[in-house]
């Protein structure tokens, strides 16, 4: 892939979606589909105005891996609606739009999109890995805050992070990470991870939030040169700042692998062209009718034509 890539963080956009278009908006069965038709209204948004080449829903096809799980326990724990010991946990998620997400992934495959999730992994490892590999510019369009480590100015690769549906964005690159937290996209995992993220079940370092913890970093450069610092006696650290490095050590040890996108997820071999006509016509006719998508199939379809 050599032109621009564009990359969903697929439920972070549904999850938008849903919230976003009222729950009204019912199939001709009264069942809700405001997710289903927001994403599409959003995808539409988002190829008009960013004219990528190709494109990439990334899903969670393991939304809370266990090796993750393994090294930082809270992980994710908050949201478990469910854990079964012989899968994957359930995520809690609203039973309106857990119906939905079939019918997106059904939409999707008829249209010709690529959709793509790994076993074991989260969309954030596939879009990871796919950055790595791209040969061009990424758009990474995404909600969620801890993908901005995959912002590098030189490779042109940037996240669209929604600040209003999808027509308001927020451009992210490499200044406007410095100017809102004072660090580039490689040192935003270092960030995340010792400011914690209670979203995510990070517990982070007790006493060092975010504007410590970019003051550490640019003094001592990543999170490697912190814990080396702890160890020197002539390093720039509070007698407060040290303890709490020095007791936050276990965590430090793991929250890298578990705060860090991985890059290489072993991915399917796709078409991620973005399609100019449906893949499967009759089968989005039929998942038109009955889910009573309308415009936003019709405009979407038409700007892909384009």
């Amino acid at each position: 892939m050599t032109g621009r890539l564009m990359l969903l963080d697929t439920a972070s956009l549904y999850f938008r979606a849903y919230f976003g278009v009222p729950d009204s908006v019912k199939a001709p069965d009264g069942t809700p589909v405001n997710a289903v038709r927001g994403l599409l209204d959003f995808i539409d948004r988002l190829v008009k105005d960013h004219r990528p080449e190709h494109l990439v829903a990334c899903m969670d096809a393991d939304w809370r891996p266990r090796w993750r799980v393994d090294l930082i326990p809270t992980y994710k724990a908050h949201r478990v609606a469910e854990e079964r010991p012989d899968a994957a946990d359930r995520e809690e998620v609203p039973d309106t739009l857990a119906t939905q997400v079939p019918v997106i992934e059904d939409v999707l495959d008829a249209i010709g999109i690529a959709r793509v999730g790994v076993a074991g992994f989260e969309a954030d490892d596939v879009i990871g890995t796919f950055t790595a590999r791209a040969g061009g510019p990424v758009d990474i369009v995404t909600g969620d805050r801890d993908l901005y480590q995959l912002v590098d100015d030189e490779r042109g690769v940037r996240v669209l992070y929604p600040l209003k549906g999808v027509g308001t964005l927020q451009l992210t690159d490499e200044a406007v990470l410095r100017e809102k937290y004072g660090v580039d996209g490689r040192g935003y995992a270092d960030l995340a991870l010792l400011r914690g993220d209670p979203s995510d079940g990070l517990p982070g370092v007790p006493g060092i939030g975010e504007k410590t913890a970019a003051k550490l970093l640019a003094e001592f450069g990543d999170l490697a040169g912190i814990v080396a610092a702890v160890d020197d006696p002539r390093a720039r650290l509070t007698p407060s700042q040290r303890k709490r490095l020095t007791e936050a050590r276990p965590y430090l040890a793991v929250a890298p692998k578990v705060v860090r996108v991985a890059g290489d997820v072993p991915l399917p071999d796709v078409g991620t062209a973005l399609p100019r006509a449906p893949r499967d016509p009759a089968a989005l006719e039929e998942l038109a009718r009955r889910w009573g998508l309308g415009g936003s199939l019709e405009r979407l379809l038409g700007t892909l034509a384009r």
